[in-house]
């Protein structure tokens, strides 16, 4: 076979190699090109995976007490205390010590994880429905509507936001809207909503009027699509991608929201374990009981920086200009 043929062969060979590697390439949903971003940041994926211990903790929490033997996390045992009426520290049978009315430490984190975690993400739920709602209406609407939507975000910005949520607390402490809001968890879901929802409101704002302006927004309109299918159809699919990773910056924020209204004393009810509240209550009794801080502030510090990773690893795997 002559050079030449070879060459020809070879080339043909390279095109045809170029071909199928960019036929792989185009043939990759969006999904997988998110996956495959994703799963090359290792330290989003262990942050990833702690965070599923965490959620899997916060729904088996009775389940792994009973597993480990630990006592209820309200059981109270003065047997437990020293010969001075002081908590006694980590041993074999209480890992973490226990705290001033002889409650066990690890039994009320665990049980902890579960009201920090259902804060977190009913608010987060809440916040991004009414948020994306929002922001949808006034962006693509504009006129008097956003006007005043956007005047109601600015005096909420503007307030300092957890003095109103202590204000919203007390004043919910009994119930609010006839009852509809009940104390306790409730109340802290309400007031976290309540003063949250606009971040995501002028978000999606934002992103809602740049979008309207562009071409296929305009041939839908051309075509005489209704304003419900544009904003739905052709606006809401563009925004998924920064409103999931603002929902996933949402949460370790809500955490911390939760656990700084229980530490205020305006948190959920007492008999339900709180990283805020025990760490408030561990104030007074520090320097005598340093388990009784250490190991809910470390349980909430993890936490909040596993879901802060995974949001900035959400945000790298879902930014188109990422490398493949």
């Amino acid at each position: 076979m002559s050079t030449g043929a070879s060459e020809t062969l070879l080339e043909g060979g390279g095109v045809d190699l170029a071909d199928e590697s960019a036929a792989e390439i185009a043939a990759r949903s969006p999904l997988e090109l998110f996956w495959r971003r994703l799963r090359r940041d290792k330290v989003a994926l262990t942050a990833l995976t702690i965070v599923g211990i965490m959620i899997f903790i916060g729904i088996f929490a009775p389940l792994i007490v009973k597993i480990f033997g630990l006592p209820n996390p309200n059981t109270q045992n003065d047997d437990l205390l020293d010969d001075f009426g002081s908590p006694t520290g980590p041993s074999g049978a209480h890992p973490f010590g226990v705290d001033e009315r002889g409650r066990d430490v690890l039994s009320r984190v665990l049980y902890g994880s579960r009201v920090s975690l259902e804060a977190a993400l009913i608010s987060a739920v809440l916040i991004v429905v009414i948020g994306v709602t929002a922001g949808l209406v006034t962006g693509y609407f504009r006129g008097r509507v956003d006007t005043f939507v956007s005047r109601v975000m600015d005096l909420f910005l503007a307030f300092p936001v957890l003095v109103l949520a202590v204000g919203l607390g007390v004043a919910c402490a009994d119930g609010c809207l006839g009852g509809v809001i009940q104390p306790g968890l409730p109340v802290v879901i309400f007031v976290i909503t309540l003063t949250t929802w606009p971040y995501m409101a002028r978000i999606v704002r934002g992103q809602v009027l740049s979008l309207r302006e562009r071409e296929f927004v305009e041939a839908s309109r051309s075509l005489g699509a209704s304003d419900r299918r544009i904003i739905f159809r052709e606006i809401l699919p563009n925004l998924v991608a920064p409103i999931i990773v603002y929902a996933t910056v949402l949460i370790p924020q809500n955490i911390i929201y939760e656990a700084s209204l229980s530490f205020l004393g305006v948190g959920v009810d007492p008999d339900k374990p709180s990283w805020g509240a025990m760490i408030s209550d561990a104030t007074s009794i520090f320097q005598d009981a340093w388990w009784f801080m250490v190991f809910p502030g470390l349980a909430l510090l993890i936490t909040v920086l596993a879901f802060n990773i995974v949001g900035d690893g959400l945000q790298d795997a879902l930014n188109p200009r990422t490398s493949k």
